[in-house]
């Protein structure tokens, strides 16, 4: 029983990683495409311009998970970037 709590311990940050990767890269990039919005210019532009910064914004939380010291540290800097990305895409949806 202890091999399994052993690799558990092992696999964890790993598999949190990759969650991290795929679920919150996506967040990130779906709020980015959405956050654009709040910019001052025309609304087709907007999702022009949020479509297309949606795709490195999503590589570079990828690489950005992968590249950190720990998983822990990977989901916090994706919540540092997701808030302000949350703020201005609150206020479209409230509009």
């Amino acid at each position: 029983m202890s091999s399994l709590t052993d690799r558990a311990w092992r696999v964890g940050p790993l598999v949190s990683r990759i969650v991290a990767a795929l679920a919150g890269g996506y967040a990130l990039a779906a709020l980015a495409s959405v956050a654009v919005l709040v910019l001052p210019i025309s609304k087709p532009q907007a999702v022009i311009t949020g479509m297309l910064a949606s795709f490195p914004i999503y590589a570079g939380a990828v690489i950005w998970v992968f590249s950190v010291r720990s998983a822990t540290r990977a989901w916090l800097g994706l919540a540092v970037v997701a808030t302000p990305l949350l703020v201005a895409a609150w206020s479209v949806w409230r509009a």
